[in-house]
């Protein structure tokens, strides 16, 4: 292994050769003036950004598309990032979110750069929602995660754990959804606000959709407190005439007494599809006008059924109406921007081609040789260090092996071997106790066999881990196991898993040697995404053996905490041995 350094000075020395002779010609370059766009930007900028507040996306696109071409995307880097996450956010609202998240995408190397964290916020917001609107859950958790961790404003994270709690309620994981929209309308942000008087309208807009949303998850889990939690926001809504979402608050009544009481519900949703109405909020509208569909009688049912219909139909022509006219913005300025950039292009191409000509073959060369070199190198390097690491592996297992068989076998050999020298073997007797004397030897051999067999880390590890414990379960032990089949052990990463085996491995073959316990018992369980395993047994030697016990069990405690894990060890003379393994998932 010393020949890396060797290698090395060789890979250098031959670096220094290739580059230096080139880098010493003294060649005119051709230079390119880059032209200063700075002011355009910032003033671009403004108008981009009163049109966005104003909601007139289609000029809002327009000008941030022209910024981004401008853009120097070092010097003008705060404006372009800007311009990119309203350009995202714009895609989002068209329901455009393959292009919205292939935006986010290019803000994602400049955020090292941002010293305010509004922007990476903004950014991994963005990209949950995005999720989050194509049903990828999971990912969408990931990036409202990665905003909650920053360090921004109260706002913001209370904001951020209102959309965690949204994902739980579209995973119908109403218990957790219910335990976030708790704690963010009894201690968050808003409830702080909401307590001492002192939200603004668009502050009391948000903590009423908090407890609307608290109160669809109690009315799924069949908690009465439900109907509270609707009021209530319902009672904020009106008292600041919040239009864009009072239609919300009656379409929930509604549901909520579709079942129980249709007459109120038919009440509700005629109040929720008025007040929809007169904002044109289209999904209110067909919540409400499908709950009177479901509770109209006569001739309100037939009336509301072809609204409900002609509705329908002029919603998804609009939806595609708008689609079309968004594709062709696109479209027509990602022609100009092509355009632009092929007369850029083309005359950068015509400065630069005679030098580029000049240096393409010498780098060339050099690239392909240092490549092939450092190639070989690693080539090498890697395979000498894994041969190194193989066999160190291998000796220390045959050498472990080695020494288990002697201490455990070489004895018992020995006492058979003398045995048979000094006994009468045509005695029916002797032969008996022989045999079992050699089906215990084979049956040692068999267990040492097990435990440095290869561990099945596919569907087949749980039945592995059961076969494991049920050895050690013999007419003097039994051992209870519960939970095993609760853990999804398939999620589990298999160094994880390798870790559970080998150490329940090694706790059960300490108690066989230092334990009388007749009884013992194994819990598994899932507890704050940390895997628990609780081993108790009613060992009665716990007083003089409890100590070595705790010093035998050192290697499996190592074994934890190289993965971040602990192990506790308890004893008593009336409960016997207990351990505690705590592993992170």
């Amino acid at each position: 292994m010393k020949k890396a350094p060797a290698l090395l000075k060789i890979l250098v020395s031959v670096l220094l050769l290739l580059v230096l002779p080139t880098s010493c010609k003294k060649e005119k370059h051709a230079v390119l003036k880059k032209t200063d766009n700075t002011a355009e930007v910032k003033r671009l900028t403004i108008i981009a950004d009163s049109c966005f507040e104003n909601s007139d996306y289609k000029n809002a696109f327009n000008t941030y598309t022209r910024i981004i071409s401008l853009s120097d995307t070092v010097k003008d880097r705060i404006d372009y990032v800007d311009a990119l996450i309203s350009l995202a956010y714009i895609y989002q609202y068209q329901g455009d979110y393959i292009q919205s998240e292939e935006t986010v995408i290019k803000i994602l190397p400049h955020l090292k750069y941002m010293k305010k964290p509004r922007f990476a916020w903004n950014a991994y917001f963005i990209q949950g929602f995005n999720y989050f609107k194509t049903d990828n859950l999971e990912s969408a958790l990931v990036y409202f995660r990665k905003a909650l961790h920053l360090n921004t404003s109260a706002f913001r994270k209370w904001g951020i754990l209102n959309s965690i709690g949204i994902v739980y309620m579209k995973q119908k994981k109403y218990n957790a959804a219910a335990f976030m929209f708790e704690k963010i309308t009894t201690e968050g942000y808003h409830a702080q606000k909401f307590k001492t008087n002192s939200c603004d309208r668009f502050e009391l807009m948000d903590y009423a959709v908090m407890l609307n949303n608290l109160g669809i998850c109690y009315q799924n889990l069949k908690n009465p407190k439900a109907i509270d939690f609707y009021n209530k926001a319902l009672k904020i809504r009106l008292k600041i005439n919040d239009r864009d979402n009072i239609s919300s608050s009656y379409a929930a009544l509604s549901e909520y007494y579709l079942k129980t009481n249709p007459a109120l519900a038919n009440k509700y949703a005629k109040l929720g599809y008025e007040k929809a109405s007169e904002v044109n909020f289209y999904v209110d509208k067909n919540y409400c006008l499908s709950f009177l569909v479901q509770t109209a009688t006569g001739n309100e049912l037939k009336k509301y059924t072809n609204i409900y219909i002609h509705f329908t139909d002029s919603i998804n022509k609009a939806r595609l109406k708008n689609k079309n006219q968004f594709s062709d913005i696109k479209y027509n300025f990602k022609k100009d921007i092509e355009e632009n950039l092929e007369l850029k292009s083309q005359k950068a191409e015509h400065e630069l081609e005679m030098q580029r000509q000049k240096n393409r073959s010498n780098i060339s060369y050099v690239v392909i040789f240092i490549s092939a070199f450092i190639l070989l190198f690693l080539f090498f390097h890697i395979t000498l260090k894994g041969k190194k690491e193989k066999d160190d592996a291998i000796f220390k297992s045959e050498l472990r092996i080695s020494q288990k068989l002697h201490n455990e076998l070489a004895n018992d050999v020995f006492k058979l071997s003398t045995r048979i020298q000094n006994s009468n073997l045509e005695e029916p007797k002797t032969k008996e106790e022989l045999l079992n004397h050699l089906d215990q030897i084979y049956l040692k051999t068999r267990k040492i066999s097990k435990e440095n067999s290869i561990i099945p880390f596919n569907e087949n590890y749980e039945i592995g881990l059961k076969e494991m414990i049920s050895e050690y379960s013999h007419s003097d032990l039994h051992i209870i196991v519960n939970g095993l089949n609760t853990v999804s052990w398939s999620k589990i990463e298999r160094i994880k898993k390798i870790t559970v085996f080998r150490s329940l491995q090694e706790i059960f073959d300490t108690m066989k040697k230092h334990s009388d316990a007749s009884l013992s018992s194994l819990t598994f369980k899932i507890n704050d995404k940390n895997l628990q395993i609780i081993y108790i047994d009613n060992n009665t030697k716990v007083q003089n053996s409890s100590i070595n016990l705790k010093n035998r069990l050192k290697s499996v405690e190592n074994r934890l905490k190289t993965l971040k894990g602990f192990l506790q060890v308890s004893d008593s003379e009336n409960q016997g041995f207990k351990v505690f393994i705590n592993l992170p998932l």
